[in-house]
């Protein structure tokens, strides 16, 4: 292996050589092949800029010893670095500036918005009141204002994007003028979504997506509002309301849940608080398995204690949810720093956007169903995946018994009313009442999620008990999304919460004289 040092004996030797040869060594070709050849590949730019680099490269080795470096032989040089190095090629990609976010969809720099455009033209309909109707109204829908019978236009898909907005909104201008009073009151929503959506696919650097550790004991998280949250559990600072809305649009999911669960519930039992009597006795047993006493446990054999099982989240219907990247999941668990967590998605959608891992484990005697286990997140959490629906498990009996201190059921944006997804309900609903342990349920809108709780009402009557009024929810989504079936439906995750379970009943003793 050859050196670079040169002992002060050869070197005094080396100063005797002739000035002659020297210049005849600067000057051969030879050496500057060498020279190159040791370094990077050449190219045309740095082609033009060999003598300087070669001189620079000499001069800037071993400073004032460069005079011996020169007769070492060639192969002992070292490349110089940094000076003599090419610039790497920045990666070319498309980068949307704060101030260039809006673009119509069909011309958008996106090909994925430039899709979702050709979509919404192939399939949405316009809903200007001169149209026949296309399906059966409901009570907000813009559907209601068409004509009923066979006398309005023909039923035509939207082609026109309006310039305010660059969403296809109208079958044409002439639709979208004579409508725009009514269009005007989602015009700035639909802007704004538009924005989001590019802002996404812009190319920058999301800080509001890095999520903060384990949080102390110490450490209270405030639950008033995103801002009191974001602010107690430790996030960068998020200054723009853009970031805001993409940082709650998945931090949601789990805050949400985690908003009912705590000690520090924003929701209470006071005026204005919409937590019912029974409400407090179901969540007061799971805060008091989610926030435990001090056991005096350790690291040492003294310190040994017995541990509670994991409270167990069973997430029904999970579609989009199921997909979050785990990092937004475990938050939920920073939020309780003395439980652990299991979290169970099952229904037939859970595996949306989740391609890598297919195929699916095969079912056998220890893996009846073919679950997909995720045990090793955290010390805190385990995520299990069924594609299932859930009262093929119940039937089963897979996850008997329940348990109302370890146990409790989610439901975002069920559907419990909506006419293509309440038949999928029926058989649920009453194995969900039998396990007597706390329901929550999300909707898109007041309107969809009041729904959902009548059409739990006129299923089960006096069997239900309310545990939390229906009402906004303080961790929703602060990002709007639009139905690529119908534009003018707007919609919020988790705008609404509300809570049921089945009835308890109490038995009293009485004495029959």
């Amino acid at each position: 292996m050859q050196s670079g040092y040169t002992c002060l004996r050869c070197l005094s030797g080396l100063r005797s050589v002739s000035s002659s040869s020297i210049r005849l060594q600067r000057s051969s070709p030879t050496l500057k092949r060498r020279w190159i050849s040791s370094s990077l590949p050449r190219s045309p730019e740095s082609s033009s800029r060999e003598p300087n680099a070669f001189q620079k490269r000499a001069s800037s080795s071993l400073g004032s010893q460069s005079q011996h470096v020169k007769n070492e032989p060639p192969e002992s040089l070292i490349p110089g670095g940094r000076a003599s190095t090419p610039p790497p090629k920045a990666p070319e990609r498309v980068l949307l500036q704060p101030n260039n976010l809006f673009h119509s969809f069909s011309k958008s720099p996106s090909p994925e918005i430039r899709r979702r455009a050709a979509y919404i033209k192939q399939h949405a309909y316009c809903p200007h009141p001169n149209h026949q109707r296309t399906r059966i109204p409901t009570s907000h829908d813009l559907e209601a204002r068409k004509t009923s019978g066979e006398t309005g236009l023909a039923p035509a898909h939207v082609q026109y994007e309006c310039p305010d907005c660059g969403i296809p909104v109208y079958c044409s201008e002439e639709h979208w003028a004579d409508d725009y009073e009514s269009h005007l009151e989602i015009c700035d929503t639909l802007r704004e979504i538009n924005e989001d959506d590019h802002d996404l696919r812009s190319g920058r650097f999301f800080p509001e997506f890095e999520y903060p550790g384990p949080q102390i004991e110490e450490a209270l998280v405030n639950m008033t509002n995103w801002d009191t949250f974001l602010y107690t559990r430790d996030f960068t600072a998020i200054n723009d309301p853009r970031s805001l809305r993409q940082a709650t649009r998945l931090l949601t999911y789990p805050v949400t849940i985690g908003s009912v669960l705590n000690e520090l519930s924003p929701y209470n039992i006071r005026r204005g608080g919409r937590l019912t009597t029974e409400g407090l006795k179901s969540l007061s047993a799971l805060r008091y398995t989610l926030h435990p006493p001090r056991s005096g446990a350790g690291m040492d054999i003294k310190g040994l204690r017995p541990s509670p099982p994991p409270a167990r989240i069973f997430i029904l219907g999970a579609r989009a949810e199921s997909s979050l990247p785990r990092e937004v999941w475990i938050q939920l668990s920073h939020m309780f720093p003395l439980a652990t967590f299991h979290l169970i998605f099952i229904g037939p959608e859970s595996m949306t956007n989740r391609d890598s891992e297919f195929p699916l484990p095969e079912r056998t005697p220890r893996n009846p169903f073919g679950a997909i286990v995720e045990d090793r997140l955290s010390h805190q959490m385990k995520i299990s995946t069924y594609v299932e629906y859930y009262h093929t498990l119940h039937h089963a009996g897979l996850f008997h018994p329940y348990d109302p201190y370890f146990d409790c059921f989610v439901l975002f944006h069920p559907g419990l009313g909506h006419p293509a997804s309440m038949h999928e309900w029926e058989d649920t609903l009453p194995q969900l009442l039998e396990t007597k342990v706390p329901i929550i349920c999300t909707g898109y809108t007041q309107w969809d999620m009041e729904r959902d709780q009548k059409w739990v009402e006129e299923k089960v009557g006096g069997e239900v008990d309310l545990l939390m009024e229906a009402g906004e929810n303080r961790f929703r989504s602060l990002r709007w999304d639009l139905n690529d079936l119908d534009p003018g439906d707007l919609s919020c995750g988790n705008w609404g919460i509300w809570a049921f379970r089945g009835k308890r009943y109490e038995t009293t003793r009485r004495d029959v004289g």
